[in-house]
């Protein structure tokens, strides 16, 4: 005899997995929106920069975050993890979106901003060795992650910030420097 539940009842929660996105592709799909945005920031910063001393030392450090979004949706495709698009499209918005700040210049970039782009590709680089840390802590009981790649995606990850941190020293001594007098 098959008994309906009370309608006072609370539902039964499934057990297991659920219908849901999984943890890991949320947040790797979360990564790959903030990568998308990181890449377009970088390309841009460089283009504007190039040239100049900047421009030379931005222009590697560029080309490498563009791979490391490559690396990320590789191993995306590994882990079985679907891209989600809308995600894609919210990270190149939110790069193209945060270009409309004020800097005080019509035509040319200001100090003040490319400090403050500086400082967001600092952040987004501490935020992708974040995620390479995780996955190389999850590669030690997931076979489909590779340690070795991981390895070389923190240490460059790492790279990238030094040289970024340089940068974004001598820009807020540059940008900063007519304000404290």
């Amino acid at each position: 005899m098959n008994a309906l539940p009370d309608a006072g009842a609370s539902p039964r929660r499934p057990t297991g997995r659920t219908a849901g996105p999984k943890p890991l592709g949320i947040y790797l799909n979360d990564h790959l929106a903030g990568a998308t945005a990181g890449t377009g920031r970088a390309a841009r910063l460089a283009r504007t920069a190039r040239g100049c001393a900047l421009g030379r030392a931005i222009e590697p450090v560029a080309a490498e975050i563009a791979q490391d979004r490559t690396a990320l949706l590789d191993i995306m495709r590994d882990l079985g993890v679907p891209v989600r698009r809308y995600k894609v499209c919210a990270g190149w918005a939110a790069e193209r979106l945060g270009r409309l700040k004020p800097n005080g210049h019509l035509v040319r970039p200001a100090p003040l901003g490319t400090l403050l782009d500086l400082e967001a590709l600092r952040l987004g680089v501490e935020g992708k060795a974040a995620c390479w840390y995780t996955l190389r802590r999850l590669a030690a009981t997931d076979g489909r992650l590779d340690p070795a790649r991981l390895d070389t995606l923190l240490e460059r990850a790492r790279r990238q910030q030094e040289r970024i941190e340089e940068w974004r020293v001598r820009q807020a001594e540059e940008a900063l420097a007519s304000a404290a007098g």
